[in-house]
């Protein structure tokens, strides 16, 4: 079974996907520096195959290194995920602290696959941001809203 950290705290703040509603999304994001690990972007291309990203959302994806980059690119990750939408950034830290490629504005709810959902974290402090597993995170960028993986696979 899924789950989710819910917005401004990792600690004692994690739940079972069933247990959050099918909140909207306006950011779905994979990778920074921490993450973006090529299994992160294999698992993230299985679930968008065949599928585009929600109008209204955003997917960007930050791979974690050049390298990384690189294999996602030999294997066919990179084409997958922008066939379905997403929007590839360069390797690095990414939309995770809020400096610049998705910045949060007011109002708007992310999901994330990187490390930190604090608020204010990503842009705004009046923004939402909960952390998930990169299929998760694809899933809802598909979906529009926080959706488990699994509806994916079986549409």
């Amino acid at each position: 079974m899924p789950y989710i950290g819910r917005p401004d705290a990792v600690i004692d703040n994690t739940v079972p996907l069933a247990e959050v509603g099918p909140e909207q999304v306006q950011q779905a994001f994979i990778g920074s520096c921490a993450n973006g690990q090529l299994d992160d972007l294999a698992e993230a291309a299985a679930v968008v195959k065949g599928h585009q990203v929600a109008a209204g959302t955003r997917l960007i994806i930050t791979p974690a290194s050049q390298q990384v980059l690189l294999d996602a690119v030999r294997a066919g990750y990179i084409e997958t995920l922008v066939e379905a939408g997403a929007v590839i950034t360069a390797p690095g830290c990414g939309a995770c602290p809020g400096y610049h490629m998705g910045v949060l504005g007011d109002g708007e709810t992310c999901i994330t696959a990187s490390t930190r959902n604090f608020r204010g974290r990503m842009g705004s402090t009046q923004a939402r941001i909960f952390l998930a597993s990169p299929a998760t995170v694809a899933a809802s960028a598909i979906a529009g809203h926080i959706e488990d993986p699994r509806r994916i696979a079986d549409a």
